[in-house]
């Protein structure tokens, strides 16, 4: 029974981990984006003011 346990505990931890590192790679990729896309608003931004 306690072995059963464990293993559950450590099936849970790797996905936590998992889990984890997917989401610190989607926010870095989503920091990135929103950077360069403000970059490219900067770049044309007389071109946008009325």
């Amino acid at each position: 029974m306690v072995e059963k346990i464990y293993k559950t505990m450590k099936s849970v931890g790797v996905w936590n981990l998992v889990l984890g590192i997917l989401m610190i790679i989607a926010g870095l990729f989503s920091g990135v984006f929103l950077i360069v896309n403000g970059g490219k608003l900067l770049k044309k931004k007389k071109d946008l003011l009325f």
